[in-house]
Order: C-alpha cells, then structure tokens, then sequence
C-alpha cells in the first residue's frame, strides 16, 4: 500500500533517488538530473520551516513520488504558489498524483495560497489531463522546438484559483 505523508527530514535522500530517476527521463522535469544532495537537503528543509506544502507517496518506506507547492519569488507574487510533482514509473496511472495532488492543494489553500500555477511540456498529456480534472486551467503557451525524440516540449502555464482572489 502506498501512503501519502508530508515530507519530513528523514525522507530527503530517497526523496533525492526518486527526483534524479524522473528528472532522467528526459520528459517531465526542466532538469536531466537531480540537484546535489545539500541542494535538495535546503529545499526540502526550508519548505518544512516555512511550511510550504510538499507530500511524498511512500512504498515500503521509500518516497516514490512527490508533490510540492513553493511561493513564487517577489512580494507581488507571495500568495500565487508553484506546483511541482513527480511519480516513478512504475507507480504512475494508479492515481497517485491525484492524491498527492490533492493533498498539497489543500495544504496550500490551508497555507494562504490564493492560487497555484505549474507548467507542463505539451507531449505530457497524462499530466494535463490530471490538471485539467483538477482544475486547472490553460494560461499561456510558450513554443519551444521538440526534442531529438520527438517529444513537444512546449511549455503550457496553467493555473488554478484556491480563492476569490486567485
């Protein structure tokens, strides 16, 4: 059975294993490979001391998917939140994201947020179909050539309100 918890300090080197193996496949992340370890030690743990939404799947003790919702920078944006998210392979179409989706959305109205944005490669199209039931909406299109493998790397801003405000 697969839990979905908040992150804690313990999880961040799995956390670490299970970024560097999505970022690797070239399709979903902005990123060919995980940040260094002390990297993603800082980021984890300023999203727990700041209390930023971030939840992990876990399988047996191990992260194997993540989603997390960071303030954009600047104090114009404080209260607009970016998701990031990611599943191993093997655990994805089983409705993990949706969970992991749910629960860091929640976190993040609960947080303040008054909406969250994400982006998301075109040629991702299981993704934007679980933004879309969620409720996310299409923002902005920003054209980018496709890969060696074919893959349409064009980026979609999408958005999703949390209040009135949003």
């Amino acid at each position: 059975m697969v839990e979905i918890v908040p992150i804690t300090a313990a999880h961040i080197e799995s956390f670490h294993r299970t970024l560097d193996c999505v970022a690797r496949e070239r399709r979903y992340l902005s990123f060919v490979q995980a940040p260094p370890l002390e990297s993603t030690r800082a980021f984890i743990l300023n999203n727990i001391h700041e209390g930023y939404p971030q939840f992990v799947a876990l399988s047996a003790g191990e992260v194997v998917g993540w989603c997390d919702v960071t303030p954009k920078s600047g104090p114009i944006d404080a209260r607009v939140g970016v998701l990031g998210m990611g599943l191993l392979p093997q655990f994805r179409h089983q409705g993990l994201g949706r969970r992991l989706m749910d629960a860091s959305l929640e976190a993040a109205r609960a947080a303040g947020f008054s909406r969250v944005e994400l982006t998301v490669y075109r040629g991702n199209t299981n993704a934007i179909r679980l933004y879309q039931k969620a409720g996310f909406l299409l923002k902005a299109v920003q054209p980018r050539e496709a890969g060696n493998d074919g893959f349409d790397r064009t980026l979609l801003v999408m958005a999703l309100a949390l209040d009135a405000r949003g």
